[in-house]
C-alpha cells in the first residue's frame, strides 16, 4: 500500500462532468490499494471572478479581506468532489485550509508554509478515509485565512506530500506533461520523459505554467517525486526528480517565455553606494518581488537604474518607485508594459561553453534586441520586445536542436 497525494487543477475541476471524471479517477487509484490525499484548485475561472469583484470593490483591497474572498473557490471544489466520492460508494472528507491545519506567515496573498501537523490526517487515512483537501490556502498564527498565490495548489500539494513522506505527488493538469517550450507555440515541442528539479525550479521561475515555483523548492527540499500529468488521458507524463549522470549530458531542455513583467527605469539616479538599496528596500517591505535589474552609466555622475516586476505588482510597484525616485533626486521614471522574457534551462551549461553566444548571435539574426541579461548556472534570460516572442522562442527552440529528440 502506499500513499499518494493528487493535486487537480482548475481546467480539470471545470464542470460537474469534469468534477465526476476526477472523482472516477481517485476512485481508481484508492481501489489499486493505496491511501488518498486529493489536492484541487477553484473551478476554472472562479478566482478570476473573486479577484475582477475586488478590484471592483477597491483600487487597493485591504490584503486580510482580499484571502478571504478569493480562498473561497476552493471551498465550493473539495465540497463538490467529496459529495461525488460519497455518492459513489467512498468514504471522503474534505478540509480547509485552517481545518488540517496549513500553518503559514501572514503575507496575505504570498503566504509562506511554515508547518503542517498531520495528527488529524493520519486518523482519518487510517480509518481508510480520502481526503480533499483546498489547495492555495492555509492559516497563519492568529487564525486568520491566508493564501499562497496563484499557482499555491501545486504548493499545498507538494508540501502535503512532504508532511506525510507520501510516496508519489501526482499533479494532474490540462497538459500531460513538461515540454521543450509551450506546445501551443511551437508544434514539434516534444515531452520531457525526466527532469531535475533545479531544471524545473528554473523554467518556473521564468516562465514556465504547468508547476507553480514554490512547489518545485518544496519537492527539492524534501525529496518529493512529482510526476505531473493529464488528467485526460492515462498518458505517463514528466517526473520530477533528483538529478542523475544521463541528465547532465543534455545541453538545454527547454525555452520558457513570459509576457507577465513590465520594465521600470528610474532615470538619472544620484551614483553613490546605497542607491540600489535606497530603491529596492521600499518594494521589498511591502511584499514585491524584483526580477531583473540592470544598472548602467548615465550623465556624468548619475546612473539608470532599471529593473522588472510581474505586471500584477506594476501600479503598486510604480507608485513606491516615484516616491523613492523624487525622495532621492532622480530626474524620472520611465515604464514600458509591452516587454517578454525569453529563458533557456538546461544542466548541459554547466559543462559547455559557447551558449549564452550561440543564443545571442540567433536572436541577432532575426533582428531581435536584447534589453536586459540576467544568468544563473543553468540558465540565460533576456528581455525582448514583447512582439518578437514566439519568434524568438521557435528559432531558439530549433538552434538548439530540442524538436523531436527523446
Amino acid at each position: 500500500m502506499a500513499l499518494v497525494v493528487q493535486k487537480y487543477g482548475g481546467t480539470s475541476m471545470g464542470s460537474v462532468e469534469r468534477i465526476r471524471n476526477v472523482a472516477r479517477r481517485v476512485a481508481k487509484t484508492y481501489d489499486a490499494g493505496n491511501d488518498m490525499v486529493v489536492v484541487v484548485s477553484a473551478m476554472s475561472g472562479e478566482t478570476n471572478k473573486l479577484v475582477a469583484l475586488a478590484n471592483e470593490m477597491s483600487e487597493f483591497p485591504d490584503s486580510r479581506e482580499y484571502d478571504v474572498l478569493v480562498a473561497a473557490g476552493e471551498q465550493v471544489s473539495i465540497s463538490l468532489l467529496a459529495m461525488c466520492l460519497k455518492s459513489m460508494g467512498y468514504d471522503a472528507k474534505s478540509y480547509l485550509g485552517f481545518q488540517v491545519p496549513i500553518v503559514t506567515d501572514n503575507s496575505y496573498s504570498k503566504a509562506r508554509i511554515e508547518e503542517i501537523p498531520d495528527t488529524k490526517m493520519r486518523q482519518d487515512l487510517d480509518k481508510g478515509t480520502i481526503l480533499i483537501v483546498a489547495g492555495f490556502q492555509g492559516v497563519d498564527d492568529s487564525g486568520n485565512i491566508t493564501t499562497l498565490g496563484r499557482g499555491g495548489s501545486d504548493t499545498s500539494a507538494v508540501a502535503l506530500a512532504a508532511a506525510l513522506k507520501a510516496d508519489v505527488c501526482e499533479i494532474y493538469t490540462d497538459v500531460d506533461g513538461v515540454y521543450t517550450t509551450d506546445p501551443n507555440m511551437v508544434k514539434d515541442a516534444r515531452k520531457i520523459e525526466r527532469i531535475t528539479y533545479e531544471e524545473m525550479l528554473e523554467l518556473a521561475s521564468v516562465g514556465a505554467k504547468v508547476l507553480q515555483i514554490r512547489s518545485v523548492e518544496f519537492a527539492m527540499k524534501y525529496n518529493v517525486d512529482v510526476h505531473v500529468r493529464s488528467s485526460f488521458n492515462d498518458n505517463l507524463g514528466t517526473m520530477v526528480t533528483k538529478e542523475d549522470k544521463d541528465m547532465e549530458a543534455v545541453l538545454v531542455s527547454g525555452i520558457a517565455y513570459a509576457k507577465d513583467e513590465v520594465k521600470i527605469a528610474v532615470m538619472q539616479v544620484p551614483d553613490k553606494p546605497g542607491i540600489a538599496a535606497q530603491i529596492l528596500t521600499p518594494l521589498s517591505e511591502a511584499n514585491i518581488s524584483v526580477d531583473m535589474i540592470v544598472q548602467n552609466v548615465s550623465e556624468a555622475g548619475s546612473t539608470d537604474f532599471t529593473f522588472t516586476v510581474t505586471k500584477g505588482d506594476f501600479k503598486k510597484a510604480l507608485a513606491i518607485t516615484k516616491e523613492t525616485a523624487q525622495a532621492i533626486q532622480a530626474k524620472e521614471v520611465l515604464t514600458d508594459e509591452n516587454v517578454a522574457k525569453i529563458s533557456i534551462v538546461g544542466l548541459g551549461m554547466r559543462s559547455h561553453a559557447g551558449v549564452a553566444s550561440t543564443m545571442f548571435k540567433t536572436l541577432a539574426a532575426e533582428g531581435i534586441n536584447i534589453q536586459m541579461i540576467s544568468t544563473s548556472e543553468i540558465k540565460i534570460s533576456v528581455v525582448i520586445d514583447e512582439k518578437y516572442t514566439e519568434l524568438a522562442v521557435r528559432v531558439l527552440h530549433d538552434v538548439f536542436g530540442l524538436a523531436g529528440k527523446e
